[in-house]
């Protein structure tokens, strides 16, 4: 389905990223991978697929790191096709103890980099008359959560984002839209239930049982894999004309 075309995607060396990519790479598009960690493994598993794949280490919260990683792509490939903005960090804090630093890297992070991705692929899309851009916001980008101001507010702006960059691409073979997933079972969640674990003095089990009871009525998680073949769909024919959503893969979360 995506022969020949190239996926981008941003903080995907991991977690949902990395999910998201091998679904895409199983489509058959070439990927560029974003983000630290291990970057040999999530090669070679994207490798296995039979896609080829490039990395590009820029630091999504710099501009010109961001521009130099967008110049790399198509100079790897021609073009990026397929944008998938993932790339984020969280922290909490109530408001009136949120750090600034802390405030602002995430607005860079979470929303900031979105926006220098997506003006710097606009233009090869729209020339080719074809194109997707993914962003991965949260179900936090529709509802809320207390101690979470930064992260609540930049994946609220980018659903905001979303909707405008599918409106004025709307005429196009273009399309920009949002998926917002609940709890997803990254290694960063699977460190937030082991805490609360040895907060709790229980079992890995009963942490994630009270995590998930909290907000997610399925009490189970979406996985990378779910949240890879929604990307995959709106990738196909039958998303052409899917514009602006934010489509919240939440265990019924945002329906409470």
């Amino acid at each position: 389905m995506l022969n020949g075309k190239t996926a981008l995607v941003t903080g995907s060396t991991s977690g949902i990223g990395l999910g998201i990519a091998k679904a895409l790479a199983r489509q058959g598009a070439n990927i560029v991978l974003n983000g630290f960690g291990d970057v040999d493994g999530p090669q070679a598993q994207i490798r296995a697929l039979g896609a080829e794949v490039a990395y590009h280490g820029a630091n999504m919260a710099d501009p010109g790191e961001i521009e130099a990683m967008m110049k790399f792509a198509a100079g790897k490939f021609g073009r990026v096709d397929v944008l998938v903005n993932n790339a984020g960090i969280q922290h909490v804090a109530p408001v009136d103890e949120f750090p600034p630093q802390k405030w602002n890297d995430i607005i860079a992070i979470n929303l900031s980099s979105a926006f220098h991705t997506s003006r710097l692929a606009l233009p090869a899309m729209k020339a080719a008359n074809w194109g997707r851009i993914i962003n991965v916001a949260s179900v936090h980008g529709l509802v809320a959560s207390v101690q979470k101001s930064a992260y609540v507010a930049a994946k609220h702006g980018l659903v905001g984002l979303t909707k405008v960059t599918a409106l004025e691409t709307a005429t196009t073979g273009v399309t920009c839209n949002a998926i917002c997933p609940g709890w997803v079972l990254t290694p960063l969640v699977q460190q937030q239930v082991d805490a609360r674990a040895a907060a709790g003095k229980c079992s890995n089990e009963e942490a994630t049982r009270q995590l998930l009871g909290e907000k997610e009525p399925s009490m189970q998680f979406t996985t990378p894999e779910e949240l890879g073949e929604l990307a995959v769909f709106f990738c196909s024919a039958a998303g052409n004309n899917i514009r602006g959503v934010a489509w919240n893969m939440d265990g019924g979360w945002a329906a409470q």
